[in-house]
């Protein structure tokens, strides 16, 4: 089922890390103990944490920031375009992040929250070898910059923690949930899935740079929710990455 994919993007020269946990328990991995370029993928534990820090009464998701140019960063996003002064919301801040992952609201969320805090979430959630190494730049480390990395297995895992409500309280679980659906890119995990009234649930984050293509999330299916965290690198053609992906995921939940 998968092994002809994998085989034939690695013959290619991708090297492809997936991690697929099925409802019944049972589960597919290829490369899940390797570490990828995590690329946007690690906005998910950025989330968590904010949603945990929102649980302890840290922070309120209608807390505003005002947006200096000090805050702007290159890469993927709206709010290095707009206007200094414009003041969103946590709230705001998350579903930028996640929907079109937006950098200069992600590192926002990063100083607030505290880096090192996002990396004790992953290890808290079972992630011993996932780390939030810096913020988000659009583009991969520099030589002697800390990269961020992904773990396919450990990332399955934390979706999974949020799908069973341990990644935080039930409410911001949910809220967490209703973000990965706001996800604007459908050419990756649900590429193959039906349009219209037939689609089913979904939700994901992406994850992208040069010569990097990532998606990581969850597709319902009438036994339950199928997690997939699927990792390309190395791959000259973005498109084709998510043509890898997709029927990766296809595969996954047939």
């Amino acid at each position: 089922m998968f092994e002809k994919i994998l085989s034939d993007a690695e013959a290619a020269g991708a090297t492809v890390g997936l991690s697929v946990r099925r409802p019944d328990g049972s589960s597919f991995d290829h490369n899940a103990g390797r570490g990828f370029p995590a690329a946007s993928t690690v906005k998910i534990a950025i989330m968590i944490t904010l949603f945990r820090q929102v649980d302890a009464g840290r922070h309120g998701l209608e807390t505003r920031h005002t947006l200096t140019d000090a805050d702007r960063t290159g890469g993927s996003g709206v709010l290095m375009h707009m206007d200094a002064g414009v003041a969103p919301t946590l709230r705001d801040l998350a579903y930028l992040m996640m929907s079109i992952s937006d950098n200069a609201a992600t590192n926002i969320l990063i100083d607030r929250v505290g880096m090192g805090e996002v990396n004790a979430t992953m290890r808290s959630l079972g992630m011993p070898n996932s780390v939030l190494g810096r913020p988000m730049r659009g583009r991969l480390a520099l030589p002697g910059e800390t990269e961020n990395v992904a773990y396919p297995g450990e990332y399955a895992a934390m979706v999974q923690a949020i799908l069973e409500n341990r990644a935080a309280s039930p409410a911001s679980c949910a809220a967490m949930l209703g973000l990965m659906e706001k996800q604007q890119n459908d050419r990756r995990i649900a590429r193959h899935l039906p349009q219209g009234e037939a689609r089913p649930r979904w939700g994901t984050k992406t994850g992208s740079n040069t010569g990097v293509v990532n998606d990581v999330g969850y597709v319902f299916t009438p036994a339950g929710p199928v997690v997939i965290a699927a990792f390309v690198h190395g791959i000259a053609d973005p498109l084709e990455g998510e043509r890898i992906i997709g029927d990766l995921a296809r595969a996954a939940i047939a």
